[in-house]
Parts: structure tokens; C-alpha cells; sequence
């Protein structure tokens, strides 16, 4: 008689192994630590994955050796992060673990063909959709390069909360910038307070307090601020000062999907987003 391992042991054995594949392929100059003289094992060290992932080295040798135990999404966003998994690598790898990726990359069911059409009839106002978590899932040309190349920033970081506190060159071009984030914090805040338990809303917070002195510190003060329209005032490198409008159009119920909008406050602003349109479909002033 045949004897079949149950599904949890033949997923818990798949995913050490998958692991392990992984962590061989990765030299220590791809992230950053030194080579060392004496290594005889191929690729990272159980315990340089371990340090990378911020986990513990005897949980990260349990998970290669297929124990019983238990992992969260967090974890496995991290351990996802350090071994360098692109998008098909770190979908088989919460497939195998059998639980939710909390912050995947995928395209949301909600822009359909008809909402990507009319962002681009928007241009040149700047305009996109995203989700309560601050998420950017889609984007019209001119909102492309309104705050930064948003083109070239990795989908999983096209988030405006991450990109405010984060990226150098969206916070250069924001004026009023400590002011601009602790609102942003604050309506943050106020979102979160119906997903606490989720966990890419618990991702998302806990990668912004290790990044940002300036999320912490606004996180700190526990201020809630509900979402809505406000002026808003952009220096972008390529156009200069920026005059805006900022409006939502909610697309579902609830605090759920919206549009977002930047309408020109003046003759000026309505000139310069023309220019920044017209940048960025020819592609000039796009870093190397």
C-alpha cells in the first residue's frame, strides 16, 4: 500500500527547497555584504538571509528544513524582499505557504480599459486612481511625471504614502513638505482604522516606520484627518511651480478605489502641465 504525505507536508518540503534554490543563486555583492574569504557555501548564508529578513536564524533554518511552524505574510514579505524574488518567484512562493501576498503585484480588477481611457482624456491635468492604502494602480501620462519619474519606480513602491516620506525627488518637489505629510499621516491613519489586521495595511506601516524618522514622528502625534479635495503646490524640476486643485471622484463604495485629479489653479499651471504632457510622451528629462 502506498502511503501519500499530506498536502501541508509536501507544501512545507516544496517551499525549503524553493528557498534554498534561491538563497544559492544570490552572490553577497548583489546585496550588499562582503564576500568573506572562507565561504564554502553557495550563494547567501542561512543566516545572512535571516539578518536581511530581520528574523530570527533558527525560524529562517526551520522554514529550510520544512518544520511545522507557523509564517506570516510579514515574514514572508521580507524574506521575498532579501532573497530578490521577482514577481512569478514571490507568487510561487506565498502559493506554496498557502496564505495571501499583502502587498502583490498585480493588476487591480477594478481599472478596466474604460478608466485607464479616461485618465488619458484627462491630460494633461495630472490625474490616477488609487486605493485607501494610498496605492497607485494606475496613471495618465502627465501624473507620470508630475512628482517624480513614476515610471521608474518598482510597482510594489508606487504608493503615495511610501514614495512622500522616501523618495527624494517626490519630497523636493512638494512645497510645504512637513506640513503636505503630517496630513498624509493623518488620513493614513484614519484609513487604517478599518483594515488594522490586514496584512498589507500592517506591511505598508511597518515599512514606513523603519524608513522614515519624519512618518514616525507624524505617526507619533495620532492625528486622523478624513480624505478630501485641497490646493496643492508642486515644484516640478522640469516646469517649474505648479498651481493645483486636488479633487477625488470615489469609484465604489465607501473609502474604497478613487480618482484622483489635479485641475490647474490658474492660466500659468494650465501652461506648464501642457509642457509637462508633452515631456513626458517625448521622454526628455528622464534620468539615466
Amino acid at each position: 500500500m502506498t502511503t501519500v504525505a499530506p498536502e501541508g507536508d509536501v507544501r512545507r518540503h516544496e517551499l525549503a527547497e524553493f528557498l534554498r534554490s534561491r538563497r544559492e543563486r544570490i552572490t553577497p555583492d548583489q546585496v550588499g555584504l562582503p564576500n568573506g574569504r572562507r565561504r564554502r557555501t553557495p550563494g547567501l548564508r542561512r543566516e545572512e538571509v535571516a539578518q536581511l529578513s530581520a528574523v530570527g536564524v533558527t525560524w529562517y533554518t526551520w522554514l529550510e528544513q520544512a518544520r511545522e511552524i507557523t509564517v506570516s505574510p510579514q515574514v514572508l514579505d521580507a524574506v521575498a524582499r532579501a532573497l530578490l524574488l521577482d514577481r512569478s518567484e514571490r507568487a510561487h512562493l506565498f502559493a506554496l505557504a498557502g496564505t495571501s501576498d499583502p502587498a502583490p503585484d498585480t493588476p487591480c480588477p477594478s481599472i478596466t480599459p474604460a478608466l485607464r481611457a479616461m485618465l488619458e482624456q484627462l491630460s494633461p491635468m495630472p490625474a490616477f486612481i488609487q486605493n485607501s492604502r494610498f496605492d497607485i494602480l494606475a496613471y495618465n501620462d502627465t501624473f507620470s511625471r508630475l512628482l517624480c519619474d513614476l515610471d521608474g519606480v518598482r510597482p510594489e513602491d508606487r504608493n503615495c504614502m511610501w514614495l512622500a516620506f522616501t523618495d527624494p525627488v517626490w519630497r523636493a518637489a512638494v512645497v510645504d513638505l512637513h506640513e503636505v505629510n503630517r496630513v498624509m499621516a493623518a488620513k493614513f491613519r484614519a484609513s487604517m482604522a478599518e483594515h488594522l489586521s490586514e496584512p498589507a495595511w500592517k506591511t505598508l506601516l511597518a515599512r514606513l516606520e523603519a524608513a522614515s524618522p519624519d512618518f514616525r514622528e507624524a505617526w507619533a502625534r495620532h492625528e486622523v484627518v478624513g480624505t478630501g479635495g485641497r490646493s496643492k503646490f508642486i515644484r516640478n524640476p522640469h516646469v517649474g511651480l505648479l498651481r493645483l486643485e486636488h479633487t477625488h471622484l470615489w469609484l465604489g463604495p465607501g473609502a474604497g478605489p478613487r480618482l484622483v485629479t489635479y485641475v490647474p489653479m490658474d492660466e500659468e499651471s494650465r501652461e506648464r502641465l501642457e509642457r509637462l504632457r508633452e515631456l513626458s510622451r517625448t521622454g526628455a528629462g528622464t534620468a539615466a
